[in-house]
């Protein structure tokens, strides 16, 4: 397929350099005029997107994915699958759909899951949002670039797939830390805690999966002193859009909204370039109020 793909920073770069080397032929643009080898370099956003079979965003905001919607639909080849994998909010993300299924294009949000070892690796999970013909021309690129795609139904479904887990990780991943940082204070070990909850009803992937307790575990960001997995910045903006979401639908998320206001304290201070784990060293630091 000829792809064209825009936004080239740590994550897109390497879901480009994935699809070159499967094969594919990929023209991209970054407004940081980065360059990925393999991947044709275009002057900008319309000429990447301009006669593709497929082609691929991933863009930091809603406002700056509309934007540049407005610059690629029009450009778009009739028919061509238009896939956008950034984190953005839902009202956007369908407001893209609408703009690209209107030109005659296929439509699918997917925003994604696995970080940037994730990327690098083609190990991301996907979900999908938008028609069925539009998620099954996007499937064999999902495969490319992921081990997961999971068609979560139409228009911004994806997003509000990946808001919805990733406010209950943030709200669980406190959870998690409170936990642990209370044990201390109780003098109970952190391998026993560790041992016990994670095969009792307390299990969870924050515990079993990601532990924010050094040494404890399987390798997680606090065995390298916090450096980032999923950085603190990025669960707070996934907050900030559950949030959004929530208000929009008239839906009550009291743990999702005092999670928000905790990473909004945390990721502006001790945990600002830090994994989203380390509440735990700053919950033992921060003591009681």
């Amino acid at each position: 397929m000829k792809i064209g793909f825009i936004g080239l920073g740590n994550m897109g770069a390497p879901m480009a350099a994935n699809l070159v080397k499967a094969g594919h032929q990929v023209t991209g643009f970054d407004v940081a005029g980065v360059r990925v080898e393999g991947v044709i370099q275009a002057a900008g956003a319309a000429d990447a997107a301009r006669g593709q079979d497929a082609v691929i965003t991933m863009l930091p905001n809603g406002a700056i994915l509309t934007s540049v919607y407005a610059e690629i639909v029009p450009v778009g080849e009739k028919g061509a699958v238009f896939i956008d994998c950034s984190t953005v909010d839902v009202d956007s993300a369908r407001a893209a759909h609408e703009t690209a299924t209107k030109a005659g294009l296929l439509s699918v949000d997917a925003p994604v899951s696995g970080g940037v070892g994730g990327a690098a690796a083609g190990t991301l999970t996907f979900m999908a949002g938008g028609s069925e013909e539009a998620f099954a021309k996007a499937k064999p690129l999902f495969d490319i670039m992921g081990q997961k795609a999971v068609h979560c139904g139409g228009p911004g479904a994806g997003q509000a797939a990946k808001i919805c887990n990733n406010m209950l990780l943030g709200i669980s991943m406190i959870g998690t830390c409170e936990a642990f940082a209370l044990a201390d204070k109780l003098g109970l070990d952190r391998q026993a805690l560790f041992d016990v909850v994670s095969t009792s009803s307390g299990a969870c992937w924050s515990v079993n999966t990601y532990c924010p307790a050094p040494g404890v575990g399987p390798k997680s960001p606090a065995d390298n002193d916090y450096k980032p997995g999923f950085a603190a910045e990025l669960m707070l903006k996934d907050l900030k859009l559950s949030q959004q979401a929530a208000s929009s639908a008239g839906a009550p998320t009291p743990m999702g909204a005092r999670a928000t206001e905790i990473y909004e304290e945390f990721a502006s201070g001790y945990g600002k370039g830090k994994d989203f784990s380390a509440v735990l060293p700053w919950l033992t630091e921060k003591g009681r109020a």
